[in-house]
């Protein structure tokens, strides 16, 4: 006898499910990330004041570093997912093995690279004479570990195409608190001072790499695929990836013109925009876990060649989406009053970054739907078209935001020129996902 079909309400408590069991871990691991830093800086603000500014230079470039190469992740989990819905974990697995072989020629390339021009790096970003040399020496040490971070990445998105999130909260927590441990006990117990922080640092993240290595082998052993690099598959992998590091770079290039554009401004403006853009990237991970969520599901339905599956998956997020920006932008609206105290006492601050925050409370909905689609077309292995969006979204938002300070707009304009730009990610991203020409199925695309 043949199985009944499901009805709309089953379907809907089905994807529910998915997107809960998958994003709740991502939005944990998500959330560990950034504590590593601050914890880095906790324990290195009692040194002085010169090694927290050398510090803040170093991991501000090797944050920057991580964003650029989150390709790793995000290509990675597509491929993978796509495989997992062919049924070949075999293939899924050796795909995943490719991208974390590309992840360690790049980390070997950036180390190539960061060593020898730590100094002329560090000078680049304007540090002080005081704090440049903490800065060198937290730089050369870290980049040590970026081999075993970018390691991180790709194998963080083996395990999210492999329908698992869990695994990514469990390390990262667990690289948290051997961090903060080592950190302590290098910086003050040995004396290392913030060579030791950054040893410290190195050390949890070859931990990690280490951990996720292990859970990727044991997989691949158990489905029989092989740990050898292949020069094919990495190169796959590395194609793959680049429309995304062209997204990516875009992305920061909008960050990097809006912070310009905010010092331009004036002192109080700038400060309260630090504080604006603080508040914005926190929301930012609820909403990106979503889409997390998102590339693993879509690419797993459509490399089963479930059409009809990823078209109402693809729904069903936007809706969390939406529900989930709005949610936050009433929780931002209400928190308003709380929040800024925590930031700053100059009321010349605070009365600049109000009307801010209200315009990034407005659009939060608009952001849910960004972060939703995004993750569905980077699912869908939609590479080139996410680029060619963001590049016409950063053409579009450029000329804007130059203008906000010649028009005698101040940082209320500005976000208003951010949540343009987020209205034409919206409608770039809505455009493509109404064609239907990001739905190709099959194990690769």
């Amino acid at each position: 006898m043949s199985q009944a079909p499901a009805t709309p309400e089953a379907t809907r408590r089905r994807h529910d499910r998915e997107i809960v069991a998958l994003a709740v871990p991502a939005f944990g691991a998500l959330v560990a990330e950034p504590l590593f830093v601050m914890a880095d800086s906790a324990i290195v603000g009692h040194l002085g004041t010169a090694q927290l500014a050398g510090l803040g230079v170093a991991s501000a470039l090797l944050t920057t570093a991580v964003s650029v190469f989150v390709f790793l992740a995000y290509a990675t989990t597509a491929a993978v997912a796509r495989r997992v819905g062919a049924g070949d974990l075999q293939a899924a697995i050796r795909q995943g093995m490719d991208g974390i072989w590309l992840a360690l020629l790049l980390g070997a390339g950036v180390i190539a690279v960061v060593l020898p021009l730590a100094p002329g790096i560090v000078d680049l970003f304007g540090a002080s004479a005081t704090a440049a040399p903490y800065a060198t020496t937290y730089l050369r040490i870290s980049s040590l570990g970026i081999p075993a971070m970018l390691v991180v990445l790709a194998a963080t998105g083996v395990l999210r195409g492999l329908q698992d999130t869990r695994t990514p909260l469990y390390v990262a927590v667990a690289g948290f608190v051997a961090n903060a441990g080592l950190n302590v006990g290098l910086v003050y117990g040995a004396g290392l001072g913030i060579a030791g922080s950054a040893w410290g640092t190195v050390i949890a993240q070859c931990g990690m790499a280490a951990v996720y290595l292990t859970v990727v082998v044991r997989g691949a052993r158990r489905h029989g695929a092989s740990l050898r690099p292949d020069i094919a598959g990495i190169r796959a992998s590395a194609q793959a990836g680049v429309p995304l590091l062209v997204r990516t770079l875009s992305l920061r290039a909008v960050l990097m013109i809006a912070t310009a554009v905010a010092a331009r401004l004036g002192d109080a403006d700038i400060a309260a925009h630090q504080i604006v853009l603080s508040l914005w990237s926190l929301l930012a991970f609820a909403l990106d876990a979503i889409a997390i969520a998102g590339q693993a599901i879509i690419g797993r339905y459509l490399g089963a060649g479930d059409t009809a599956g990823a078209r109402e998956a693809c729904r069903r997020m936007v809706q969390w989406g939406i529900a989930t920006g709005i949610v936050l932008g009433l929780l931002v609206m209400a928190a308003r009053p709380l929040f800024l105290p925590l930031f700053t006492s100059d009321p010349t601050v605070n009365d600049t970054a109000l009307p801010a925050l209200l315009i990034v409370a407005l659009s939060q909905p608009i952001s849910g739907v960004v972060f939703v689609l995004d993750g569905v077309l980077m699912g869908a292995g939609d590479g080139p078209y996410l680029a060619g969006a963001m590049v016409v979204t950063l053409a579009v938002f450029t000329p804007v935001a130059l203008l906000v300070p010649a028009f005698g707009g101040g940082l209320t304009a500005l976000w208003g020129a951010m949540t343009l730009m987020m209205a034409t990610r919206m409608l770039t991203l809505w455009l493509r996902t109404r064609s239907g020409h990001w739905i190709v199925t099959g194990a690769t695309r």
